[in-house]
């Protein structure tokens, strides 16, 4: 992976964090982007602590001009984009028959819309360069449904099928598409589960513990990496056993 660019959203913190680390421990060159600014510094300091070029931008999801800018600055600093890590997403949990318009809006536009633009934007220079990797991070929910969750599960499945479409338009390219599905991380959403709601979702993983994310960048960066070449259209389910399908 030496020489190769990465960009990874919502690389603040837990599974993008971990995602931008693990690609410059295998030598790429990371672009880390989020909202927030100075948590993705210390980010990129972690990055240049292991001998890598970092390079901060602001992304919002959200903004398809957002969008555009910032894969625009990462494409002049680095001068291309091998490497896709789609990972930033949002909730706005509620039951369907009281969710708002703007909870449905709010989610699918950062996590399916947002994640799609992004991908809109590197692909040309990956179908340029004949060599590209688009990892997104979609949900075990995405295949499996979760009760109060039917704009994230949208959102997440949604990303599959662009995953997939996307895999079959760009294949003769030598551009790889594909997907991870976490199962529960320890993240800060999953710390905000009450220990009842923690107790239920340990009794359907059968490895019996939540994942860390490591576990989820350990397969981003085999999906990113030239080994990996000859999978494209899958969704890698990193999950502890919780959906056999």
């Amino acid at each position: 992976m030496t020489h190769r660019t990465a960009l990874v959203t919502g690389a603040s913190r837990g599974i993008g964090r971990a995602c931008a680390l693990a690609l410059a421990r295998s030598g790429a060159r990371v672009a880390v982007a989020a909202r927030q600014l100075d948590r993705l510094e210390e980010v990129a300091a972690e990055i240049r602590a292991l001998g890598a070029e970092a390079f901060v931008t602001a992304i919002d999801l959200s903004s398809q001009d957002s969008i555009k800018e910032a894969t625009a600055h990462v494409a002049k600093e680095f001068g291309r984009i091998d490497i896709l890590v789609n990972n930033a997403g949002v909730t706005r949990d509620g039951l369907a028959m009281r969710m708002k318009r703007d909870d449905w809006d709010a989610v699918i536009g950062t996590n399916l819309s947002g994640s799609f633009f992004a991908c809109q934007q590197v692909l040309p220079g990956m179908i340029r360069e004949r060599w590209g990797r688009i990892v997104s991070i979609t949900s075990v929910v995405g295949e499996s449904g979760n009760a109060g969750q039917a704009n994230y599960a949208a959102s997440k499945a949604g990303l599959i099928g662009v995953t997939k479409s996307l895999a079959l338009e760009v294949a003769s390219r030598n551009v790889t598409v594909n997907a991870v599905a976490p199962g529960f991380i320890e993240t800060d959403m999953t710390a905000a589960l009450k220990d009842e709601q923690k107790e239920k979702v340990m009794q359907a993983i059968p490895l019996g513990r939540m994942g860390t994310a490591d576990d989820i960048a350990a397969a981003v960066r085999f999906l990113a990496s030239e080994e990996a070449g000859y999978i494209t259209g899958h969704v890698l389910d990193v999950n502890g056993g919780m959906l056999m399908r």
